[in-house]
């Protein structure tokens, strides 16, 4: 049985703790104490933070960091099988705008726990811890489930790589995003860049003896928008060619100059390439290079910066996509909708492994990232009763779910 209210203010506790990505090693501290206290088998791990940064297949980051740390929740079951649940619990800075409640505050009110990270995604977790504890009666007759409570998702993924060096032995994996309870079976991949584009300084009453960088970036630009327009035609994932863009490219950061009466001489920008679900990220990386190709000397210098996304998929037709859509639809009361969505998310990292993965979550994703960003009590429940719905299904799948992806 789900306490929704007990779920409401274990949200609440965790928004309460800040965990910008960078700095979470409280907020797994107390995610632990609220599992223990639900009769749950809670571990805190230290990853050795400078080992996984050699590691040739880590995601990359971004953030500043001098540790990585990550939970594992536990629930033992006598079913065959063993299923992971995912979800992370570092978030992103509250921004400069006035919050109505403050960033940190989990305030419960109106059916909402407002706060940062109330909907991406401690409550998620939180969902998908009670969803657990609904099941400490029934452990006998269902599989060993673990939940991995990781840092690290915002900037790239380095938490949930770390948690999967250290236990990969999954036969499928639920995360708990917020997802508008679609099942989520694909995910494009995302890869952040910096460029660099070079012109030739003038005085600007001379400007015709210089080479603007800014009047070179502009068709470089216009060479991006062409790309992104390539990279979305004739989309052929079914789950993906149902989005507006399923695979975006966008410039988010643009420098030029440092006098108003000079012609700039360089020029950086950063931004974001959409990867096309099962695409080689190297293959993404060429064509975006191609594309910005224009002729001159010296050529545009690209660098990959910050977390390196790439894409995720499990077939639809899938035995555990099945499983999830049919308690999804026990509780919302209709057939669940399988989607594909244009970010990226630790998903991929569970299926480059093998593992069959899907996420589910509550509604509201458009507040994510946002001032007064929030999530429905009522969501979040209903999220922890798909949970333990998914893993009660697990041993009856007429399919074998482990057959991996």
């Amino acid at each position: 049985m789900v306490d929704p209210e007990a779920l409401a203010r274990d949200t609440s506790a965790l928004v309460q703790v800040p965990s910008v990505t960078g700095s979470e090693r409280a907020v797994l501290e107390r995610l632990g104490e609220l599992a223990t206290a639900l009769g749950l088998e809670a571990e805190l791990h230290e990853h050795d933070l400078a080992a996984l940064r050699r590691h040739p297949g880590q995601p990359g980051w971004e953030a500043e960091r001098d540790e990585l740390v990550g939970l594992s929740v536990t629930l033992h079951g006598g079913a065959p099988g063993r299923l992971c649940l995912n979800g992370h619990v570092d978030v992103v800075p509250p921004g400069e705008e006035r919050w109505s409640h403050g960033p940190w505050s989990g305030r419960l009110e109106g059916g909402f726990v407002h706060g940062r990270g109330a909907l991406d995604m401690k409550g998620g977790v939180a969902a998908a811890l009670h969803g657990l504890a609904a099941l400490r009666d029934d452990a006998e007759a269902v599989p060993t489930v673990v939940l991995q409570a990781v840092a690290s998702e915002e900037d790239g993924g380095m938490g949930a790589f770390a948690a999967l060096e250290r236990d990969a032995d999954f036969d499928a994996c639920l995360s708990t995003e917020p997802t508008g309870f679609a099942v989520v079976c694909a995910q494009a991949g995302a890869l952040t860049f910096r460029g660099v584009v070079h012109g030739r300084g003038a005085h600007a009453a001379l400007r015709l003896a210089g080479r603007s960088a800014l009047d070179r970036y502009v068709p470089l630009h216009q060479a991006l928008q062409a790309h992104e327009r390539e990279l979305n035609r004739e989309v052929a994932h079914a789950a993906m060619a149902a989005l507006e863009l399923p695979y975006p490219v966008s410039v988010g950061r643009v420098r030029a100059g440092e006098w108003s009466s000079s012609v700039p001489d360089r020029l950086e920008f950063e931004g974001r390439l959409g990867v096309r679900v099962g695409e080689d990220v190297e293959q993404a990386r060429s064509a975006l290079l191609a594309a910005l190709q224009d002729g001159e000397d010296p050529p545009v210098e690209i660098e990959w910066t910050g977390g390196q996304f790439a894409s995720g998929e499990t077939p639809v037709e899938h035995a555990w996509v099945r499983v999830v859509a049919a308690a999804v639809e026990a509780e919302r009361g209709a057939p669940a909708r399988l989607a594909g969505v244009s970010y990226g998310a630790d998903m991929r990292l569970y299926c480059a492994r093998g593992i069959p993965t899907v996420m589910v979550g509550t509604s509201g994703l458009e507040l994510a990232h946002a001032v007064d960003e929030r999530v429905r009590v009522d969501d979040l429940a209903a999220l922890a009763r798909i949970v333990a719905g998914a893993v009660r299904r697990y041993p009856a799948s007429a399919s074998p779910v482990g057959e991996r992806a």
